[in-house]
Order: C-alpha cells, then sequence, then structure tokens
C-alpha cells in the first residue's frame, strides 16, 4: 500500500508530516484528511479560536500533491435545524 503524507500549512507556515500514512486510495485519503482537519478544528475551538485559514495537503512519496482540503471546507457552521436530523444535542 502506498504511503501518503499529511502536511498542514496556514499560508505562512508548514507542519511537515515525516512519517505518513499507508492508504488504499484517494476515498481513503479523502476520508483521513477530513477527520484530521476537524480534530484540528476540535481542538483549537476549545481554546476559543477557530482558524480556517489552514490547509492539509495530501502527498504521495514522490512529493506529488494528490489531495487538498481547506479548513473551511470541513465544516459547515450555522444553526441546525431538522434536515440535519433529529438528536443532535448530548446529554452533558
Amino acid at each position: 500500500m502506498p504511503t501518503f503524507y499529511f502536511h498542514l500549512r496556514d499560508g505562512a507556515d508548514i507542519l511537515i508530516d515525516p512519517d505518513g500514512i499507508e492508504l488504499a486510495g484517494l476515498p481513503a485519503i479523502v476520508a483521513r484528511a477530513l477527520t484530521e482537519a476537524r480534530s484540528i478544528i476540535s481542538a483549537d475551538a476549545l481554546d476559543g479560536h477557530i482558524d480556517l485559514n489552514q490547509h492539509i495537503d495530501v502527498e504521495d512519496a514522490s512529493g506529488a500533491l494528490v489531495h487538498r482540503l481547506e479548513f473551511a471546507n470541513a465544516i459547515t457552521m450555522g444553526p441546525m435545524g431538522p434536515a440535519n436530523g433529529p438528536g443532535r444535542l448530548k446529554k452533558i
């Protein structure tokens, strides 16, 4: 299975993924990038500031870009309505 590298960029800085992860193909790459972005956004929300001007570039072993996920495209914001499904509230 090929190895892909998930680099975090914000326009000025880059956090390089030195290890990468083996994934089967583009659907797995897209899903993993989305999970990673949402995890970072979630942690940032706990700190009180979300920076949507970041993105994850996924590169193959040769350094070719195979996928880019802008953080702004990783989430939707707005009121939750019936179209988004019932039971969205969680007990605390």
